[in-house]
């Protein structure tokens, strides 16, 4: 099982190669949606990405802005599901 830490790198290093952003860092508390890194294609591929990475399936009840809005709630929505 992967770290906090580890999990982390992990969805910043997605979200930012999934981004043409200039940006190359993100903070746990970037709000993802409002700043424009990813739209509702890019939830759909980063709902993708946990399935493939995490094993995590992500319920149509659990698609609530409070679960993506940042990387700390993109982890506490994963570790609430393993």
């Amino acid at each position: 099982m992967l770290t906090q830490v580890e999990t982390k790198s992990k969805i910043k290093d997605y979200i930012i190669n999934a981004t043409l952003s200039d940006n190359k860092t993100i903070s746990d508390d970037t709000l993802i949606f409002e700043t424009g890194l990813l739209d509702s294609m890019g939830l759909l591929f980063l709902i993708e990405f946990l399935k493939e990475e995490f094993n995590v399936v992500v319920n149509d009840d659990e698609l609530l802005p409070e679960n993506f809005e940042s990387v700390n709630s993109i982890i506490k929505f994963i570790e609430g599901k393993l």
